[in-house]
């Protein structure tokens, strides 16, 4: 396990109101098991959900998130593959909300001898009932 800086840009693009970006700089951890990469943090009241830890486990061409913590009552569960649908549950504070994500490309520019470079995926997500739109995670080791 390495401790690594993690620079956190996440985007929500939409067509109206212009893109709304959240970027913060945090420490984390960096293992390479079993062919995988995980990078691990925890979130920050910038995010909404500071008390979290996100999980990322990047195997081959597909990448599972994973956050857990006080704020949600179950583990929240996310599988990104390119142009595949995943479909699941969102934990809240205040329940389970149906989830749908299509994810329309993943970049996974990490150099594994040294730990850095950088993990980009662009994905559409639907909360039932609530919410749709476009989203983009970038993480940077550096």
């Amino acid at each position: 396990m390495k401790d690594v800086m993690l620079k956190i840009i996440g985007s929500q693009i939409t067509r109206d109101e212009g893109d709304e970006r959240m970027e913060f700089i945090t420490e984390g951890k960096y293992v390479e098991e079993d062919g995988a990469v995980l990078l691990q943090y925890d979130e920050s009241e910038l995010s909404g959900i500071a008390g979290c830890t996100t999980s990322l486990r990047i195997t081959g061409d597909k990448i599972k998130m994973e956050r857990c913590g006080s704020l949600i009552g179950v583990d929240t569960a996310i599988e990104f593959e390119q142009g595949r649908r995943f479909k699941g549950y969102y934990d809240t504070p205040f329940g389970s909300v149906a989830m749908e994500v299509l994810t329309n490309s993943v970049v996974d520019n990490i150099e594994r001898k040294n730990a850095s470079g950088y993990l980009d995926i662009d994905y559409n997500i639907s909360l039932k009932g609530l919410t749709e739109s476009r989203s983009r995670l970038k993480i940077e080791i550096m």
